[in-house]
C-alpha cells in the first residue's frame, strides 16, 4: 500500500503540469477574450505617431482624485477599468512631453464600454541626453495588495546593506539572532526580485548584508498573500526589488562611502545599462569592508536533581572583520514584440573573521566564585553564492493573456574553521585541569533547482483567469569535522564528528480566479504542494523520510462604499517548513558548558490568516488581523542538569495565537514637510500542552510604531528621519525586553541631478541593544548582547550616461529556498 501510495504521488506530480497545460489550452480556445470595456482611447505625438509606455490616469472630478492608472501599449492604445458612475477626464503624462488631458465625461453605467477622442501629446522641448529625469515617489506607499518602501531615492539607503534597510520598512523588526519579523511574527519569507532565496533565517541574513542598500529599488511588503506565491511564510511575505535601468542607451552609477561607528567602514557600487534597441545588458558590483563590535552577557542558573544550583556568568567580546563582494549581470532581448527572453547571472563571495574572548564565572552561589574558564576563538567563515536564471515572457494578445516560464540553478558553497581555546583556572587562579584545543571544520554546499511556469488568461474584462506549476530540488551536503590537540597535534574526534545530507523536493501548482463587480472584486485560489524530504545522518546511517501533501486555500474580497471609503477580508493558509540547519543533529560546540544542535524530527508549521482592511481615500489605511499556527517552530536554550551545560536547539510548540490591529496614515503637514505613521498593536499567545513534560500557556499584549519624516528643504536638498519603538513580548518560553532608536539623514543633489551626497546616522542615540530571559521549569537565563548600531555614513553617487526612458522588466522565480541556508554574519 505504501508503494501504491507513493507511485500514485509520483504519478500525479509528473501529469499535473500536462494537465494544467491541456486545461490552458481548452480555455483559450473555449473562452477567447471579449473586446475591452471601460474606457479606452489612444495616445499620440505631434507627427501621429503612436505614444508607447505613457502613464495614463483616470481622474474624478470634482475632487480630481485619481481612481486607476495604467500605461499605453505598442500602439498608443489604453484601457482603463471602471466600477463606479460618476465624471471623469484621463489625464496621460510621458517623460519628454508636456501633459495632455481630455475634455470632461460623465459615465452613468459602469459595465459599457467609453471611447476617449484621439489626444496628442506636444514635446517639452527638453533634450533627455543631457539632463537625468528624476521622479519622486514617497518613502511609504500603500497598494491594495501590498505596502511599498521607495528606498530608490531615499536618503537612509546610503551606506546602508539589505538588512539595515529591511529592519526600518513598516511593521519590520529584527530579533537578536538577526531573524526577520513582521508586525511582532516569525515566519516571513523574503523574495529577491520575485524570487524565493531558499536560505535558512542565518544564510538569508549573510545574503542581505551582502547586497548593498543602494542598489535596491523598493521593498513589497505583502501580509496576506494569494495562491499563486509560493506557500512559504506564515506572517507574510517581503519582495525586495533590486534597481534596473530601463533607459535606452549606454548609462550607469558609481557609488562610494565611508562609515564610522567604533571603527571605519566602507562601500563602493558600480552598475552599468547599455540598452540598444531589442537588446538590454546590464551589471553591477558592489564591495564592502568593515569591522563591528558586539558583546554578549549570558547569566544563567542550573539546578540538578537534589536542587542544588550551580550559578554561571558569562561575558563575551566578538569583533568582525567583513569583506563583502556581490556582483549581477544579465540581459533581456525582444525576440518579437510579444516575446522577451533574458538570463541573469548573480552571486556574491565573502570572508567573516571572529575573534571571541569569553570568560564564564561559575559559582555555587550568586556572587561567590569557585573557578572559571576562558575560552578565546578564531572563527574563519567563508560564504560563496553563484545562480543563473533564464527567463522568456511571451504575450499571447494585446488583452493581457501571457505566459512566463522561469528556470533557475543556485550553489551556495560555506566554510567555517573555529578554532576554541578554553582554559580552566581554579578561584585563585591557579591552573584547574589542562587546557582544551579544539579546532571545528565544517564545510557545506546547497544545490537548488528550481522551474516554473505562470499562465494568465482574461476571460473577459471582468473575469481573469491564472495558473501555474513550479518544481524545486534542493540538496545539502553539511560536514563536521571536529579534532581535539593533542600533544601538539590535532587529532580527530569521532564523537564531535558528522556527515549529514539533506535533499528536499517540492512540487506545486495552483489555479487562481478573480472576477470584478460593479462596486466589488474577489479574488479565489488554491495551491497544492507535494513535498519529499529526506534527511540522512551518514555517520550514524540514521535516515528520517518524509512525504506530504497540503492544500492551500486564499479568498480576497475588496468593495468599494463610496469614492473615499473601501473595506476588505482575505483569508489564506501558508506553510513554514524547517531551516536545512534547523533539521541537523550536529552537535557545535564552543565549551564545555555551551553548544547547540539541530532537530530532525523538527516538523513543519502550519498557519491560518484572516483579515479584515479599511481603507480611507486611499491613504489612511487601518487593519484586524487573526492568525492562528499549529506546531510553532520555536528556538530554544535548555539545561542539562547532569553535564550542567546550556545547548540551543528549535522544537514545536503546540499553538500560536496572534491578534493585530496595524494603522498607516500619510500626512502632508506643509509643501515640505511629509510625514507617515505604522502603528501595530497584538497579543501573541504561545500553549503547549506536552513543553519539556509541563503545560506552557504564556501571552502578552505588545505594540510597535513607526514614525517616518520627510523634508524637502532647499532646492536640491532633502532630509529623514525615522523613529521606531517596540514594547516588550513574548516569543515562545522568552520575554524580550523594549527597544527603541532613531536614524536621521540629508541628502544634497546638484550638477542637473546627476550628482548626489548624502550623510546618515543610524541608531543616533545608540540605544538599540537585545535583552531577553526565560525561567520555564528548570531554564533561568538571561540574555544581553549590544552591537554597534550607532554608524555614521557618508556616501557620494554620480549617474552619467544617456537616460531617455522606455519600461522594461521582468522578475524571476527560485529565491523562495534560499531564505533557509545557515550562515553567520
Amino acid at each position: 500500500m505504501l508503494l501504491m501510495k507513493i507511485d500514485m504521488r509520483s504519478l500525479l506530480l509528473k501529469t499535473l503540469p500536462i494537465l494544467l497545460l491541456i486545461g490552458i489550452r481548452g480555455l483559450s480556445i473555449a473562452q477567447s477574450p471579449k473586446p475591452a470595456n471601460g474606457v479606452n482611447g489612444t495616445l499620440t505625438d505631434d507627427a501621429g505617431k503612436p505614444m508607447e509606455y505613457a502613464t495614463i490616469s483616470l481622474v474624478k472630478l470634482p475632487d480630481s482624485i485619481v481612481v486607476k492608472g495604467t500605461l499605453t501599449n505598442e500602439a498608443g492604445i489604453y484601457n482603463l477599468g471602471i466600477t463606479a458612475s460618476g465624471n471623469y477626464l484621463v489625464k496621460a503624462t510621458s517623460v519628454g512631453y508636456a501633459q495632455a488631458v481630455s475634455l470632461p465625461f460623465t459615465i452613468s453605467d459602469p459595465q459599457s464600454g467609453f471611447s476617449i477622442p484621439v489626444i496628442t501629446m506636444h514635446s517639452a522641448g527638453n533634450s533627455l541626453n543631457t539632463v537625468v529625469i528624476t521622479a519622486s515617489k514617497p518613502l511609504i506607499e500603500h497598494k491594495t495588495d501590498m505596502t511599498v518602501m521607495n528606498i530608490a531615492n531615499s536618503v537612509l539607503a546610503t551606506g546602508n546593506n539589505a538588512l539595515e534597510i529591511l529592519a526600518r520598512a513598516p511593521g519590520v523588526t529584527l530579533d537578536q539572532d538577526d531573524n526577520i519579523r513582521l508586525r511582532g511574527k516569525k515566519g516571513v519569507t523574503v523574495m529577491i526580485n520575485g524570487k524565493l532565496t531558499y536560505l535558512s533565517s542565518a544564510q538569508l541574513a549573510t545574503l542581505l548584508k551582502s547586497t548593498d542598500g543602494t542598489t535596491i529599488q523598493s521593498i513589497e511588503i505583502i501580509t496576506n498573500p494569494s495562491a499563486k506565491y509560493d506557500a512559504s511564510g506564515s506572517s507574510g511575505i517581503i519582495n525586495i526589488r533590486l534597481k534596473k535601468s530601463n533607459q535606452s542607451g549606454t548609462n550607469g552609477s558609481f557609488i562610494t562611502g565611508v562609515g564610522y561607528g567604533n571603527s571605519w567602514k566602507d562601500n563602493q557600487t558600480l552598475s552599468l545599462n547599455h540598452k540598444d534597441g531589442d537588446l538590454n545588458v546590464y551589471g553591477s558590483f558592489s564591495h564592502y569592508d568593515g569591522k563591528y563590535d558586539h558583546h554578549l552577557l549570558i547569566n544563567r542558573t542550573v539546578a540538578d536533581s537534589l536542587g542544588g544550583k550551580t550559578y554561571f556568568n558569562q561575558v563575551s567580546s566578538s569583533p568582525a572583520t567583513i569583506h563583502n563582494n556581490s556582483y549581477r549581470v544579465g540581459a533581456d532581448y525582444d525576440i518579437t514584440s510579444t516575446n522577451t527572453a533574458g538570463f541573469m547571472v548573480n552571486g556574491y563571495f565573502d570572508k567573516v573573521y571572529e575573534d571571541d574572548a569569553s570568560l564564564t564565572n561559575i559559582g555555587s552561589s550568586p556572587g561567590e566564585l569557585d573557578s572559571y574558564l576562558n575560552t578565546l576563538s578564531r572563527i574563519n567563515n567563508s560564504y560563496d553564492n553563484f545562480a543563473v536564471n533564464l527567463n522568456d515572457r511571451l504575450k499571447l494578445d494585446t488583452l493581457g493573456q501571457s505566459l512566463a516560464v522561469d528556470l533557475d540553478y543556485s550553489r551556495f558553497n560555506n566554510g567555517q574553521d573555529a578554532y576554541h581555546h578554553t582554559y580552566y583556572y581554579e578561584a585563585e587562579g591557579s591552573t584547574m585541569i589542562p587546557p582544551a584545543f579544539l579546532l571545528q571544520q565544517s564545510p557545506s554546499v546547497i544545490i537548488i533547482h528550481t522551474a516554473k511556469a505562470d499562465y494568465t488568461l482574461p476571460l473577459n474584462k471582468t473575469l481573469k483567469f491564472e495558473t501555474g506549476v513550479k518544481y524545486s530540488d534542493v540538496k545539502t551536503d553539511n560536514n563536521l569535522a571536529a579534532q581535539q590537540q593533542v600533544n601538539g597535534s590535532y587529532l580527530n574526534d569521532s564523537t564531535l564528528t558528522n556527515h549529514f545530507i539533506y535533499t528536499e523536493k517540492i512540487g506545486a501548482g495552483y489555479v487562481n480566479l478573480s472576477k470584478s463587480f460593479k462596486n466589488t472584486s474577489v479574488e479565489i485560489g488554491l495551491r497544492g504542494e507535494y513535498t519529499s524530504s529526506t534527511g540522512d545522518l551518514v555517520t550514524d546511517n540514521d535516515v528520517v523520510k518524509r512525504h506530504y501533501f497540503d492544500l492551500f486555500p486564499s479568498l480576497f474580497v475588496n468593495h468599494t462604499l463610496n469614492d473615499k471609503n473601501e473595506v476588505g477580508f482575505s483569508f489564506s493558509r501558508r506553510i513554514d517548513r524547517p531551516d536545512y540547519d534547523d533539521l541537523n543533529p550536529f552537535v557545535y560546540y564552543l565549551d564545555q558548558y555551551t553548544y547547540s544542535k539541530g532537530n530532525p524530527f523538527l516538523n513543519p508549521q502550519y498557519t491560518n490568516s484572516f483579515e479584515l482592511s479599511y481603507t480611507y481615500n486611499k491613504t489612511i489605511n487601518a487593519s484586524f488581523s487573526y492568525s492562528h499556527t499549529s506546531d510553532l517552530m520555536t528556538t530554544v536554550l535548555l539545561t542539562d542538569p547532569l553535564s550542567e551545560a546550556t545547548y540551543q536547539t528549535k522544537i514545536n510548540l503546540q499553538a500560536e495565537n496572534a491578534y493585530t490591529i496595524n494603522v498607516n496614515a500619510p500626512f502632508t503637514l506643509t509643501d515640505w514637510w511629509n510625514i507617515n505613521v505604522d502603528a501595530n498593536g497584538f497579543y501573541t499567545g504561545f500553549k503547549s500542552d506536552t513543553l519539556l513534560g509541563a503545560s506552557y500557556n504564556k501571552g502578552k499584549i505588545a505594540y510597535q510604531a513607526k514614525l517616518m519624516q520627510t523634508f524637502q528643504l532647499a532646492k536640491g536638498y532633502k532630509a529623514e528621519l525615522i523613529s521606531s519603538y517596540f514594547s516588550s513580548l513574548y516569543d515562545g518560553i522568552y520575554l524580550v525586553s523594549s527597544n527603541y532608536s532613531t536614524d536621521a539623514g540629508v541628502s544634497h543633489s546638484f550638477a542637473g541631478n546627476r550628482a548626489n551626497i548624502k550623510l546618515a546616522m543610524s541608531d543616533v542615540f545608540n540605544t538599540l541593544k537585545d535583552h531577553f530571559v526565560t525561567d520555564y521549569q528548570v531554564n533561568d537565563i538571561a540574555v544581553s548582547q549590544k552591537r554597534e548600531t550607532r554608524i555614521t555614513r557618508l556616501t557620494f553617487t554620480y549617474n552619467f550616461g544617456n537616460s531617455k526612458i522606455k519600461p522594461h522588466e521582468h522578475t524571476t522565480g527560485a529565491d523562495d529556498l534560499s531564505g533557509r541556508v545557515k550562515g553567520n554574519n
